[in-house]
């Protein structure tokens, strides 16, 4: 579609279907300003490895123990309010529009706290639940920040191979870790001697982008970090 076309439909589009604010309402942004100062952060000191604030800045009594695979974990935001709203939204109610302010907001948080990744790489879906829900929306998020930063995304390497239950339905850590242990691995070696950065929208216990960091180091990545637009914590 050519610029001038696209920015017109664009513009009919916004006039017939104006965009509101996921929190509020308020007729102009899906995240209008008031609201996105009101987003909940995750605020350091912070364990190192996790990323949920840590008042000693060390690594947390749940990560000592914890054998990962992942470099690190980070997050810009809590898993409440209008940032819970948002993900729901873009996960759910097939509003991936919100893909690209919320890829912003993780461009942001970037800026002021660099992680090291030469490449993106979205947490994948398995098939199954690609076909049920129609679009990744991990996926649309790096594209999205791919754009941003003018990292490459590589969304076709890493995949699911194993089918589980959602992490949501799993309450204990253990049966989080054990519900994914195995489900991805990479498909070719092109992400071999790579600084690879994990996108995805929420983590809980980490357990998902650990084991995703597991298929990544197997298959040559050199380090593998999460970045996640909400921690629930």
């Amino acid at each position: 579609m050519l610029p001038q076309v696209a920015k017109l439909k664009g513009i009919v589009v916004d006039f017939l279907f104006p965009q509101r604010c996921v929190g509020c309402g308020k007729e102009g942004e899906f995240i209008c300003y008031s609201c996105r100062r009101s987003l909940p952060r995750v605020m350091p000191p912070l364990c190192p490895r996790c990323g949920k604030p840590q008042p000693s800045g060390i690594l947390c009594p749940a990560c000592v123990s914890w054998q990962a695979e992942i470099d690190g974990i980070r997050s810009p935001f809590r898993f409440d309010g209008v940032m819970r709203q948002a993900i729901h939204q873009l996960k759910y109610r097939n509003l991936r529009a919100l893909a690209e302010p919320l890829a912003k907001l993780l461009n942001d948080y970037l800026a002021t706290n660099p992680i090291p990744g030469e490449v993106l790489v979205p947490v994948p879906l398995h098939q199954k639940r690609l076909r049920e829900r129609g679009y990744n929306q991990s996926s649309l998020l790096a594209k999205e920040l791919g754009k941003l930063t003018n990292l490459r995304v590589v969304d076709d390497c890493l995949i699911r191979q194993r089918h589980a239950p959602p992490q949501t339905r799993t309450p204990t850590v253990e049966e989080r870790r054990s519900n994914v242990a195995g489900a991805f691995v990479c498909r070719d070696h092109r992400l071999q001697d790579k600084q690879v950065l994990l996108i995805d929208d929420v983590s809980t216990s980490g357990a998902t982008l650990d084991a995703c960091a597991a298929a990544l180091k197997a298959a040559g990545a050199t380090s593998v970090w999460g970045l996640v637009l909400a921690r629930e914590i």
